[in-house]
């Protein structure tokens, strides 16, 4: 069958630029690139439990059956969203079917033509996505910059229009994080600018979030914290107030036009909040953070600055990269190279993931082995 020539020409123009992506494979390798920060993913315990509260609760199908506002909405789905609403102190949380059909409901949906929306550039690809397809106009902030944000905000101010500022309690591809209060004090200065903020890789790894660590919930409009990451499975949630949720209900498209997720899914997300409240996996993350700083700072290894479980080497150029990645991975270690285009040139780097399971020594000789190759 003939293939598009346009189509071939960009994954040849992928391959010149040695940025082809390919399909991960299962390994065997010290894990230092999934997002599963607390253990939760690979927990057998939480495996057992969940299955044990659909048995104990006589839950015993597989699929949802239907969207949410047909045959989908089953039982378990007020369960969880009460529990969530609740450990997140918001008044109301919504179950999305993923972070990024959270992002693109939200986005595409809530600001109107007319409105305005201030983003961080360096924003999740999800939300520029639900950005594209929204009717109003945005525009990009300076990375965790305050100044320039607040000189767009006093530019861009109408009457009639809506604000919306959106950034990230943790920068998936920096591990780094503004300063969620500051900001929360400029946007209070204006009565129609309302803040966004996605918290991926905050949950798990700061408690239920950094916005809650700090005392910030009042202040958000909207909070999209999503269980792929800090929890170990799977869907979303955006937590706002009754207003919200009624319009999203009725007015965001990725939310409206899905099946809804399996009881199964539910009880699982269900089981790993339960879980985040009583385990000591998040201080052994915290742990394992300060250690992987101290190291790198010992070493004098060039990471971004990031108190998360995030931490990225920059080392300019797809090729080089991908070689000193290759190299740990031939050492036993699974560290990830992120390329451009997915970063900015010369921005390239390699992305370490640390976890609850990860041991000091681990930690300690896959930095070392690092100082000897960059």
């Amino acid at each position: 069958m003939r293939f598009p020539k346009k189509l071939h020409q960009k994954i040849t123009q992928r391959v010149a630029q040695n940025s082809l992506r390919t399909l991960g494979k299962e390994n065997s390798l010290i894990d230092f690139s999934s997002n599963d920060y607390l253990g939760f993913a690979k927990s057998e315990s939480l495996f057992d439990k969940t299955h044990q509260y659909l048995i104990d609760n006589n839950i015993k199908i597989n699929g949802a059956t239907g969207s949410r506002l047909l045959s989908g909405n089953h039982k378990l789905y007020t369960t969880v969203e009460k529990q969530l609403a609740e450990l997140h102190n918001s008044e109301t949380a919504l179950v999305f079917n993923s972070g990024y059909d959270a992002n693109i409901g939200f986005f595409a949906s809530v600001p109107q033509r007319g409105d305005i929306i201030l983003y961080d550039e360096f924003i999740h690809a999800s939300i520029r996505d639900g950005i594209q397809l929204s009717n109003a106009k945005s525009f990009k902030f300076k990375h965790n910059d305050l100044i320039h944000l607040e000189e767009l905000l006093n530019r861009v101010q109408h009457k009639d229009s809506e604000i919306y500022v959106v950034t990230e309690s943790v920068f998936s591809m920096d591990g780094d994080s503004p300063d969620l209060a500051a900001m929360s004090q400029i946007i209070k200065k204006h009565s129609n600018v309302h803040f966004v903020i996605d918290e991926a890789h905050a949950l798990g790894v700061f408690d239920f979030g950094l916005i809650q660590k700090l005392q910030l919930e009042n202040d958000i409009f909207a909070r999209i914290v999503t269980f792929g990451k800090g929890l170990g499975c799977h869907g979303a949630s955006i937590l706002g107030n009754e207003q919200l949720q009624q319009y999203l209900v009725n007015f965001a498209r990725s939310f409206i036009y899905t099946t809804g997720l399996s009881p199964h899914a539910l009880a699982t997300v269900k089981i790993a909040y339960d879980e985040l409240s009583i385990s000591n996996s998040k201080e052994k993350l915290q742990q394992n953070i300060q250690h992987f700083v101290s190291d790198s700072n010992r070493l004098q290894l060039n990471f971004i600055k990031s108190n998360s479980a995030i931490h990225c080497c920059i080392i300019s150029g797809n090729e080089r990269v991908k070689k000193i990645a290759l190299l740990l991975q031939q050492n036993g270690f699974d560290v990830k190279p992120i390329l451009s285009p997915t970063v900015p040139q010369n921005q390239e780097r390699l992305r370490f993931c640390l976890h609850s399971y990860n041991s000091k020594e681990e930690i300690t000789n896959v930095l070392e082995n690092l100082a000897t190759f960059v």
